[in-house]
């Protein structure tokens, strides 16, 4: 991209009134610190088409910031967080945001990818559902049947907690590796017994299908956001870091109080009917903490897990991926 992108207003909400909207709500040190002017440079941040940095796109509150030091951001698209670090771990991404299970695949791979803060659980927000005629009405009816999934992904991880829950392990089931473009018409089509899946697309097979839900993570996974970096960038740019950080968390706070005019603009966007996407909007969740010893010891237990069932190489320590920011 040639320049930072002139975000697309709401279509009740006027650009002014948008970059207006004053929550205030920062981010505690180290958070909140100004970006330095050292000017010049460039954020690289990837999203999906869905969550809350395509509404920090739309906002231009990182735009905004960044301008006051001469700084600039440029974003590309990602069909899902496993594509996403790829792109990270390849040099070809500063910062982007994923569910809980792409950074433990990420890790085994590269070391260059940390986590530098995360957002609130949405357990509502992925579940495992079967078409609503299906003769499968559990998890444990899952044995002997074909599950699609996205590999690596947060519903990777619900999944094999979801089996874990029936006595089941993942070699009971055929699971399917598809992304999600490929998983709905394999679902509609009944070349899979089951979809393993989050939202929008979720949200937009309910509205469309109304499928049999075998389970949400609710009581079993706590579905976070993780926003995570480039090892390298965070140690060359940690204001860059920060400044990212507190825009997003700005972002959220207006989002949260704004769910009609998100929902408006993302619907626009993605072309998803607004039913579905005000469905997803009002299951996802809002705001930037740092990285503590419990959420920490979250991902080591996905880390181990993974590892225990042959689908990562061996143990990683999950506390060495994570960023801390200068005092």
């Amino acid at each position: 991209m040639s320049g930072a992108p002139v975000p697309r207003p709401v279509s009740s909400v006027g650009r002014r009134a948008l970059l207006g909207a004053a929550l205030g709500a920062g981010l505690s040190a180290p958070f909140v610190r100004s970006a330095r002017a050292a000017g010049g440079r460039t954020i690289r941040v990837g999203y999906q088409r869905y969550g809350t940095l395509i509404i920090l796109k739309h906002t231009g509150y990182l735009e905004q910031a960044l301008a006051r030091s001469g700084d600039r951001v440029e974003w590309s698209e990602h069909p899902a967080g496993p594509q996403m670090l790829q792109a990270m771990g390849s040099g070809a991404l500063d910062f982007g945001i994923t569910g809980d299970t792409p950074p433990i695949f990420a890790q085994a791979a590269s070391s260059r990818i940390v986590y530098v803060a995360h957002e609130p659980p949405a357990p509502q927000g992925e579940a495992i559902i079967v078409p609503k005629g299906s003769p499968i009405t559990s998890v444990a009816g899952l044995k002997g049947k074909s599950v699609a999934l996205n590999r690596g992904s947060n519903v990777h991880w619900l999944l094999l907690r979801a089996l874990q829950h029936a006595g089941l392990t993942s070699a009971d089931i055929n699971p399917v590796y598809l992304p999600p473009a490929a998983g709905r018409p394999a679902f509609d089509t009944g070349r899979v017994d089951a979809w393993a899946i989050w939202d929008p697309y979720l949200s937009s097979v309910e509205v469309g299908s109304s499928p049999r839900l075998l389970t949400t993570a609710q009581g079993l996974v706590q579905n976070r956001q993780f926003l995570l970096a480039d090892r390298a960038f965070t140690t060359a740019h940690p204001d860059l870091v920060q400044e990212t950080l507190r825009q997003l968390d700005r972002s959220d706070r207006w989002a949260q109080a704004h769910k009609e005019n998100v929902s408006q603009y993302l619907a626009a966007d993605t072309g998803l009917p607004l039913d579905v996407v005000r469905r997803a909007i009002n299951r996802l969740s809002f705001g930037v903490s740092p990285m503590t010893p419990d959420v920490v010891a979250e991902q080591q237990q996905i880390a181990d897990t993974f590892a225990a069932q042959h689908l990562i190489p061996g143990r990683l320590d999950v506390s060495k991926a994570i960023w801390h920011a200068p005092a």
